[in-house]
C-alpha cells in the first residue's frame, strides 16, 4: 500500500517528511491518487480562526503543494471536530492604530487568497462546521465547495456585526458567485446560511452527509475544472444597467431606514460591492481594502467590537468562585408565556429534559405547544427534519404535581409575582427534591432574599430573570442573595449558558439592574407625553436615536400592568425619582394593558376584524389617550431633545448601579443593556457611551437638565468625582476622530 507524503507548513520547501504532523497550523497530505489534502488545525483553540502570522504558513503550504508532481487537485479541510473557519481574529483588528495599518491586513488577506484562486489546479474546500467571515472568503477563493448536512455548518459574513465589511475579496467574489441581490442580502445582515439553502443559491456546489465529505471533495477535486454555474435570470437580469440602478437604489433606501445611519458599514458594502461590479475586480478589491480600513478605526466599530470582546470574556466565566454542578434535568414550574419559553430553550438549545408542573393540563399543554410551534417553522423553512422535532418534544413533558421532580437538578419557577406564591413553591420543591436541588426564580420585581426568605437551604435559593420572549431575547440576570453558595451561582450560570443565553451576575436589591435602568428611561418618555408631545414622536426620537423600538413602544410590549407592578418597589426602596407620574394610572383604570389586550398607548386590531386590507394588521396610535390624560398632543420638543432626556436618565441611573455594586463592573453594564433592554449597539453600552463623551460633558448636561427639569436628574456622586478626576470607566485606550479616522492616545 502506498504511504501518504505528509508536509508540514514549517517545512523547507519541497521537502518531504513521512512522520505524523506536529503542531503546525497548515499541514499537507499527499494521497496516492495524487490529490493533496490541506488540514486546518489552530492547536489549542476549540475552533480555527485566522490570524496575520498564518499568511506566510499558507502561500509556503501552497508553494510546497504545487511543487509535487503530479499534483491532480487540492482540498483544505478543518481538522477541528465541528469547525472549519470561524472567522479571522478580532484582535488583529484592534491592533490597528491606523487606517493605514488596517488597510493593509485587508490587502495581505486578499494577497493570500488570490494565491488560492490562481492556483493551477482545481482547490476544493470541504467544509463542515462554521464557515464564517474569513474561513468564508477561504472557501469562496476555491474552485468549488462541499459542504456537510450537519446542522452545525453554517456559511456567512457577519463582519457587519461588527461594523466592518469582508476584507479578503468577499464583497468582490460573492457577487459573482450567487447574484448581486443574494450576496447584498448576506453581506448587509450578516446572516448564517445553512446547508441546504447555501446548496440552492449556489454558495455550495454540493452538500453531503459528514462522513462522506472527504470522499465528495477529493472526486470534485479529481473531476479537474468545471463549468461555472449560469445565474438564474433575475440575477442576471439585476447584473444589467438598469437592473443594477434599481436594485441598489431600493437596497440604499432600506439599508438607510433600518439603520438610519448609524451604522456607516452598511452604506460602504453597497459602495464596495458597486464599485467592483461597474469598474471590475482590482478597483473592488481597491476599495475593499480601504474601506476595511477606514471602518476599522470608526468608533461604532470600535464599541461592536468592544461587545464582541465582552461576551466571549464573559463565556470564559462561571459567575462564582467555585464549579459548576452537572446538570441532567431540569423542573419549570408554571405553564404560561415564559414558562414555555424557558422549557423551550431547555430542551432544543441545552437537550435537556425538562418536567413542567402547573396547576392544570391546559398551562401544560400550552407550554407543549409554544415548542412544537417554535420547532414547527424550522421543520417547514426545512431547517429541522421532522424526526429531530420529535426527538426535541419527547426532552418535555409536565403533570399537574410533582411526579417526575425527586431527581431534578435545578428547578426554574416561573409563576405569577406574588411573594408567598413563590415562597410556597421553594418550600414544596424543597420537600420533593433532592437537598442539592437548585430553586432558581424568574421574578423581575420581588427580593431574592424575601423568596428565600423561609427557606430551609437558602443557599440553593437563586434569582434567574429571563426576558420576553425568552427564545428571542439574549440576556438572563442571575441573582445571588447573601446566602446563595458559590457552587449555586456557578451552576445556574452554566444552566444559562446551555440554554444559549448570556449571563450577567447582577446584586438583589430593586429593579435588579436592566429593569432599574429602564424604569427612569420610561418614566421621562411619560413625561414627555404628558407635557404634550405625540407618542409616535417620543418613540421615533428614540428609534432614531438607536434603540430597536420607542419608549412607549416598549411599555406596551412589556405590558402597562406589568410595569405599574415594578414602579412602587422601586419607589419604597429607591425614592421617588422612580415615581410614575401620578396621571397615569388613568391608562391602567381604563383596562389598557398593552400588546397582551390590544389596548394600550397604541391599538392593535387583530386579523380577522378591522385593517382587512393588511395582510398583518399594524398597530396605530390610540389618539382617545390624549383625552383621557388631559393633554393636547402635537411635536414640538425636538427629536434631539426628547432622546437627551429619556437616556441621560438611564446613563445616570446605570453609573448609581455600579456605585453601588449592583453590576460587577461597566463590561456586564453594557452588556445587559444592549442584550437586554436594546441600548445602541454602535455606542457600545451605557458605560462605553459616557466614556465616548467625557463624564464632565456628562455631568454639564445632567445638571442643565436638572435646572429646567428638576432634581431627578442631578448627577449622581461616581459621575460628578469621575468628572472632577477626569476618569473613564474602562482603561485608558485609542479613541477615534470620527471626522479625521485617525486614533488619538487618551
Amino acid at each position: 500500500m502506498s504511504q501518504e507524503i505528509i508536509i508540514n507548513s514549517n517545512d523547507e520547501a519541497g521537502r518531504e517528511s513521512t512522520s505524523a504532523p506536529g503542531h503546525e497550523v497548515f499541514t499537507l497530505s499527499m494521497r496516492p491518487d495524487n490529490i493533496g489534502v490541506i488540514t486546518i488545525d489552530v492547536v489549542g483553540d476549540k475552533v480555527n480562526t485566522l490570524k496575520a502570522e498564518f499568511a506566510e504558513q499558507i502561500s509556503e503550504i501552497l508553494q510546497q503543494a504545487q511543487a509535487l508532481t503530479p499534483l491532480q487537485g487540492l482540498v483544505i479541510i478543518s481538522g477541528k471536530p465541528d469547525s472549519f473557519i470561524a472567522g479571522a481574529d478580532i484582535t488583529m483588528i484592534d491592533a490597528c492604530h491606523t487606517a493605514h495599518e488596517a488597510r493593509v491586513l485587508a490587502q495581505k488577506g486578499q494577497a493570500i487568497l488570490a494565491q488560492i484562486a490562481a492556483f493551477p489546479v482545481p482547490v476544493v474546500a470541504a467544509i463542515h462546521g462554521a464557515c464564517l467571515g474569513g474561513g468564508l472568503e477561504l472557501a469562496l477563493a476555491c474552485h468549488s465547495r462541499i459542504c456537510s448536512l450537519d446542522d452545525k455548518t453554517v456559511l456567512g459574513l457577519p463582519e457587519v456585526q461588527l461594523g466592518l465589511l469582508p476584507g479578503s475579496g468577499g464583497t468582490q467574489r460573492l457577487p459573482r458567485l450567487i447574484g448581486v441581490s443574494k450576496a447584498l442580502d448576506m453581506i448587509l445582515t450578516g446572516r448564517q446560511i445553512r446547508a441546504r439553502q447555501a446548496l440552492k443559491m449556489g454558495l455550495v456546489d454540493d452538500a453531503v452527509p459528514q462522513d462522506i465529505l472527504l470522499d465528495v471533495a477529493i472526486n470534485r477535486a479529481k473531476a479537474g475544472w468545471l463549468d461555472k454555474p449560469v445565474l438564474p435570470w433575475q440575477e442576471r437580469l439585476l447584473s444589467g444597467p438598469l437592473g443594477k440602478a434599481l436594485l441598489f437604489s431600493i437596497v440604499r433606501k432600506k439599508t438607510l431606514a433600518k439603520t438610519k445611519g448609524h451604522y456607516p458599514a452598511a452604506e460602504r458594502i453597497i459602495d464596495v460591492v458597486r464599485k467592483g461590479l461597474d469598474h471590475g475586480g482590482p478597483a473592488g478589491y481597491e476599495a475593499e481594502a480601504r474601506a476595511f480600513g477606514e471602518l476599522a478605526m470608526t468608533p461604532q466599530s470600535a464599541a461592536l467590537r468592544s461587545l464582541f470582546f465582552a461576551t466571549t470574556s464573559l463565556k470564559k466565566e462561571t459567575g462564582g468562585s467555585a464549579k459548576p454542578r452537572a446538570i441532567h434535568r431540569v423542573g419549570v414550574l408554571g405553564g404560561g408565556l415564559m414558562g414555555g419559553g424557558i422549557a423551550n430553550v431547555t430542551a432544543t438549545r441545552a437537550g435537556l429534559p425538562v418536567r413542567i408542573k402547573d396547576i392544570n393540563p391546559q398551562g401544560i399543554n400550552q407550554a407543549l405547544k409554544y415548542t412544537w410551534d417554535a420547532l414547527g417553522k424550522r421543520v417547514r423553512s426545512k431547517r429541522l427534519r421532522p424526526a429531530e422535532r420529535q426527538r426535541q418534544m419527547m426532552l418535555i413533558s409536565g403533570s399537574t404535581d410533582y411526579r417526575g421532580f425527586a431527581n431534578i437538578d435545578i428547578v426554574v419557577e416561573a409563576v405569577f409575582e406574588d411573594l408567598s406564591l413563590k415562597q410556597q413553591m421553594v418550600a414544596d420543591i424543597e420537600r420533593v427534591c433532592t437537598e442539592q436541588t437548585i430553586f432558581a426564580s424568574n421574578t423581575s420585581s420581588l427580593p431574592i432574599s424575601q423568596i428565600a426568605a423561609q427557606a430551609q437551604r437558602p443557599e440553593n435559593v437563586i434569582g434567574l430573570h429571563y426576558f420576553s420572549p425568552v427564545d428571542k431575547m439574549p440576556l438572563v440576570e442571575v441573582i445571588p442573595h447573601a446566602k446563595t453558595s458559590e457552587e449555586t451561582i456557578a451552576t445556574t450560570v452554566a444552566l444559562a449558558r446551555k440554554q444559549g443565553k448570556t449571563a450577567i451576575v447582577v446584586a438583589d436589591q430593586a429593579g435588579f439592574y436592566v429593569n432599574r435602568i429602564l424604569a427612569p428611561y420610561i418614566n421621562e418618555a411619560a413625561r414627555c407625553l404628558l407635557e404634550g408631545e405625540a407618542i409616535d414622536s417620543i418613540d421615533k426620537a428614540l428609534v432614531d436615536f438607536g434603540f430597536p423600538v420607542g419608549p412607549i413602544t416598549l411599555l406596551d410590549e412589556v405590558g402597562i400592568d406589568v410595569g405599574t407592578k415594578i414602579m412602587p418597589i422601586l419607589v419604597e426602596q429607591l425614592g421617588p425619582r422612580f415615581a410614575a407620574p401620578a396621571s397615569f394610572d388613568v391608562i391602567l383604570k381604563d383596562g389598557r394593558k398593552g400588546r397582551k389586550n390590544g389596548r394600550g398607548f397604541y391599538l392593535y386590531p387583530s386579523k380577522n376584524t378591522g385593517f382587512k386590507w393588511h395582510k398583518n394588521p399594524v398597530k396605530a396610535v390610540d389618539t382617545s389617550i390624549y383625552t383621557l390624560l388631559g393633554v393636547s398632543a402635537k411635536a414640538h420638543l425636538g427629536a434631539a431633545v426628547i432622546a437627551q432626556r429619556c437616556t441621560m436618565m438611564m446613563l445616570n441611573e446605570a453609573a448609581r448601579c455600579l456605585d453601588e455594586s449592583i453590576i460587577r463592573n461597566p463590561r456586564d453594564g453594557d452588556i445587559g443593556a444592549v442584550f437586554g433592554i436594546g441600548f445602541p449597539p454602535f455606542l457600545g453600552g451605557p458605560f462605553r457611551y459616557m466614556d465616548s463623551l467625557g463624564a464632565e460633558k456628562v455631568v454639564k448636561t445632567l445638571n442643565l437638565l436638572a435646572q429646567q427639569y428638576g432634581e431627578r436628574f442631578e448627577p449622581c456622586a461616581l459621575l460628578v468625582t469621575m468628572a472632577k478626576q477626569q476618569q473613564q470607566f474602562y482603561p485608558a485606550e485609542n479613541y477615534v476622530n470620527e471626522e479625521q479616522g485617525e486614533s488619538n492616545a487618551s
